[in-house]
Order: structure tokens, then sequence, then C-alpha cells
């Protein structure tokens, strides 16, 4: 039988290169599945690590994919400081996006440069609603915030499709589940012409200063780190846990709700099924390859959006199948958790030790 057990001390060191180790494990296994597709392991990483980004126009691509994930992860490290793990970033995206496509699609004829942050409220607004309940069925009926969020999540893929095939719906779409092109007041405007990054990558980096400020330099922060660590010490110290769980989950889901709309204002320009291929759950991979801080969200998400377009680059380039995106950010994941079990838990073998001990610990279990 092998046994884990804690450590002594934690390495604050191996903590950080936990997710170095991890991206390195996880190249080499790419490389291995490379060479048993049969194709060249240097060039097909070179094609999903190096040419999305070998000139200023992937770059720009890289910002477009980055802003929604960075958005989402800095949010989610909110709540999982508080030990509260919302799952349900990607339904509070495709929420904000859709809230935030009905405000501009009731706005199409106003002008004014009032609309489109009228519009972005409104997204952030639908997000924060959407984690808001949530944070309702948490602290009003104790449900398990996992099972909730995630449940939400097919709620809100399911309205948002509903949306676009109905009430949403361009009547002069030739009848494809799609929007209204917004009107010019509604769309973010690009930061480099002949590109498509737009003012979401700012927004990003912004709200990754704001949660480092939040976190870092004031009383909430402060509460919502003790109430993770130990909740039952932040009651003691007259915490409210039932307020922190509610402004945890409303940050988290107004960021989520800013990708949404973001991403219908910005690069899309319209309301459509396919608004994220998965930014919400990538977020959670990148806040924990982050280590939960804003500058290692920060870098974890230009990894993970490097991911999603070398994975395009790969089908088009090499017709490798989609998929293998997916089977990046699991192998990644899956190398961290390992890395981390590995860190905080020492291995043992009751079998390989010595025969006074092996005993003793048969006596113990007997007696147990």
């Amino acid at each position: 039988m092998i046994k884990l057990e804690p450590r002594g001390q934690h390495s604050k060191l191996m903590a950080w290169l936990s997710p170095v180790l991890a991206g390195v494990l996880t190249l080499i296994s790419g490389a291995i599945l490379f060479s048993l597709l049969g194709q060249d392991p240097l060039e097909a990483l070179h094609t999903i690590l190096i040419l999305p980004v070998s000139d200023v126009y992937g770059v720009a691509e890289l910002c477009v994919k980055a802003a929604p994930i960075m958005l989402c992860a800095i949010g989610l490290s909110v709540v999982f400081k508080a030990k509260v793990w919302n799952i349900g970033a990607e339904g509070q995206l495709l929420m904000g996006g859709l809230i935030g496509s009905a405000c501009a699609l009731a706005l199409i004829d106003a002008e004014g440069v009032w609309v489109l942050p009228v519009v972005l409220l409104a997204g952030m607004a639908g997000g924060a609603a959407w984690a808001g309940l949530a944070a309702w069925l948490k602290t009003a009926f104790n449900a398990n915030e996992i099972l909730t969020t995630i449940m939400l999540n097919y709620i809100a893929l399911n309205l948002l499709i509903w949306s676009v095939h109905g009430p949403l719906k361009d009547p002069d779409g030739f009848n494809f589940p799609e929007s209204a092109m917004f009107s010019d007041s509604a769309l973010l405007p690009t930061l480099i012409d002949g590109t498509r990054i737009h003012w979401g990558m700012v927004f990003a980096l912004f709200a990754v200063v704001v949660i480092w400020v939040l976190m870092s330099r004031t009383f909430l922060g402060f509460q919502v780190k003790v109430l993770g660590l130990d909740a039952s010490a932040a009651r003691l110290a007259g915490f409210r846990e039932k307020r922190l769980v509610w402004i945890a989950l409303l940050i988290s889901g107004g960021l989520a709700g800013l990708a949404g709309i973001g991403e219908t204002a910005g690069p899309l320009g319209q309301l459509v099924p396919q608004i994220s291929p998965g930014y919400g759950y990538a977020a959670i991979i990148v806040a924990f390859l982050g280590r939960l801080h804003p500058l290692g969200i920060l870098l974890a998400t230009l990894l993970m959006a490097l991911i999603y377009m070398g994975g395009e680059m790969a089908q088009i380039t090499l017709g490798l199948p989609v998929a293998l995106t997916g089977l990046f950010q699991g192998m990644l994941l899956f190398y961290l958790l390992a890395c981390d079990v590995l860190i905080n838990f020492r291995i043992r073998i009751p079998a390989l030790a010595k025969p006074e001990a092996a005993v003793a610990t048969i006596k113990e279990e007997a007696a147990r």
C-alpha cells in the first residue's frame, strides 16, 4: 500500500517552480505524442509555440485570446482564495455576453460615447447576477457551489442558444443563429490598425492591477484571505462570512461577464453561439497555474492563449485534430496537480520500510 504523508515544511521555491516543471513535462509528453502520430516533434512544437506569434498580427491575436481568459482567471483568484469553488466562469461569461449583447441591440439606433459604457456595464451585471445565483444558493441553502455553478453553465449556454434562435436572431441574417451586427457606438475600438486587438486587453490588464491592490493592500482582501485560510477564525474575528462569499462571487462573475461582452463587442461584433471555446474552463487551469497571484496569472494566461492559437495552427498546418488544444490543457493540469502532490506530501511504501516499522504500522492500523 502506498501512503502519502504531509511534509513538515513546504518549499516556497518549489511551489513556484512547480508550474514551470509542469510545463516542461507537458512539452516532453507532447513531443512523444507527436512522434507516435508520425510528426516531427521539433517541427510540431515550433508550429504550436513559435509560429503563431512570429509576427505582429500573431502577437495581436495572442492578446485577443488572452483578454477573456485573463479576466475570468483574475476573478477566479478572488473566490479561490476565499475557498469558494466557482466553476461557473464559463456560464458567467456567456451570460455577460448575452445580457450585454441584448443591451447593444436595444441601443442599436443610439449614438454617443455613453452607449459603449452602458453595454459593458450590462455585460458585467449579467455575469455578476449569474454568479449571484450561486452565492444565494450557497448562503441561503448551503448548496455546494461546485455543483450549482457547473449546472448554471449549461443553463447559460442553452439560454444563449435559445436567444440567437429566437428573440435576438437577426431577421435579415438568412436564418443563421446570430444577432444583428452591433452599431459602431457599441463596439470596442481596436488598438492597432490592421489587427483585431481591442480595449478588452486594456481592461484585463487593469483588472489584474486592481485585484492585486485589492487582495494585498485592502482590509477586504485581508478578510477574503482569512476566510479561505480558516473560516472559523474569520467568524471569531467578526468577519461576515456570507457577505464575503457574495462579494467574492460577484467580483468573479462581473469580470467574467466583462470578458463575455468584450468578445461580442470586440472581435465578433455580434452575438453568436460560439462566443467562447471554453475560456471560462481554461481560466480555472490558469488561476492555479499562476498560483492565484496576479503576476503568475498574467504569465499563465499568455501560455494558455498560445496553446489555443497553437492548436488551431497545428490543425491548419499539420492536419492534427482540434482536440489537441484540450489535450495540452489536460496534460498541463495533470502535471501541475502531480507536482503539487509531491511538493506537499511524501510517498511512503510500508512494505519497503524496516520490518520493525512495518510491524508497528500494521499494529497501528489494527488498533484503529
